[in-house]
């Protein structure tokens, strides 16, 4: 039996999640949470915790990294709405076993779940190609892009866990308003 926990603020996906985990017979939803603490909290008797990256108190990438550290058995697959790259590579070195897009159909995801409980690693369709970019397969070596300072403000803020308004609050607090420069 594959234990699994359900992390998203909203409760709808949690629902849907758990009606649609119940149909099958090696999967058994053991607990849930609206957001990264009550994650963390619970991901200790999960196999496999499904994890939304948007959410309260501590996001989805600093609440996988904490699991990874607290709980090393337990695996996480990011499942959220956004394909962008970075949070890919976020996800991924934060210790994320998986990162699949909640449009995914139902089969998909309980084929990452009994995946990444199987010790292997699941990625969204598109992501390795989007992941290896427009040089993929060509003899030009990418460039590496260095960070400007307002890149690395807004970096720390996430790593201090940081949700978008307290970043935007303290970004404010260091001379510039808004969100112009990011």
């Amino acid at each position: 039996m594959i234990r699994v926990v359900l992390a998203d603020d909203e409760m709808l996906i949690r629902s849907g999640w758990a009606t649609m985990l119940s149909l099958y017979d090696d999967i058994a939803v053991v607990g849930e949470a609206a957001d990264g603490r009550e994650a963390v909290e619970a991901g200790a008797g999960a196999d496999v915790v499904l994890m939304d990256i948007r959410m309260p108190r501590l996001d989805g990438l600093a609440a996988t990294q904490e699991l990874g550290r607290r709980f090393p058995a337990t695996r996480v697959i990011v499942v959220t709405t956004f394909e962008n790259d970075q949070l890919v590579w976020g996800a991924l070195r934060a210790g994320a076993a998986g990162y699949v897009l909640k449009r995914a159909p139902a089969d998909e995801l309980v084929d990452a779940i009994r995946l990444v409980h199987a010790r292997d690693a699941v990625l969204f369709p598109d992501a390795p190609r989007r992941i290896a970019g427009p040089h993929h397969g060509t003899s030009k070596p990418r460039v590496p892009v260095e960070p400007t300072p307002r890149e690395l403000e807004v970096l720390r803020c996430i790593a201090l866990g940081q949700n978008n308004a307290e970043i935007a609050s303290t970004l404010q607090g260091v001379g510039r308003s808004g969100i112009e420069g990011l």
